[in-house]
């Protein structure tokens, strides 16, 4: 994945995305650069936690979950993912290990982006990635927050506040 990737279709899927929009030219193209499509079957597991952490995703299509995996029996499903929604985040933060885990609930697509190159530009290029680090702590809020929610739906003892 490098910069002579960055086709003009994908461009225009990442600023007509509302995660991208009103991000320079300059910073899409390199992003668009930096990744590639991948279609993932329903059932295909795209991250697990504890897992190295050096790429994040945009869904095409289909559904992808969230989830965080069970010692014994199903996984705890966080949040379902559709088209336009972002996923991924941990390539961003030292250890850079999965938080979570991300499965395909249906076959979908999605384009990948190579969190390793995208991590090194934003160490070279401060208002980079200061601007995407922006962006990506607003999605972390938003992520943590459904998945306290949703723990504490599936998580209900009584007498507990």
């Amino acid at each position: 994945m490098t910069q002579a990737n960055a086709s003009p279709a994908v461009i225009e899927t990442l600023s007509g995305n509302t995660f991208f929009a009103g991000m320079m030219p300059e910073h899409l193209a390199f992003l668009a650069g930096a990744t590639r499509p991948r279609q993932c079957k329903a059932g295909e597991v795209l991250f697990r936690q504890g897992e190295h952490a050096d790429r994040f995703f945009l869904v095409q299509s289909g559904e992808i979950t969230v989830e965080v995996p069970a010692i014994m029996g199903p996984a705890l499903q966080l949040q379902k993912l559709s088209i336009g929604k972002l996923l991924g985040w941990s390539w961003l933060i030292a250890p850079y290990q999965w938080d979570f885990q991300a499965r395909a609930i249906t076959d979908a697509g999605v384009i990948e982006f190579d969190g390793s190159a995208i991590l090194a530009r934003c160490e070279a290029d401060n208002a980079f990635g200061y601007e995407l680090f922006k962006r990506f702590t607003g999605l972390m809020s938003e992520r943590l927050s459904s998945a306290r929610r949703k723990m504490m739906d599936q998580w209900d003892p009584a007498g507990f506040a």
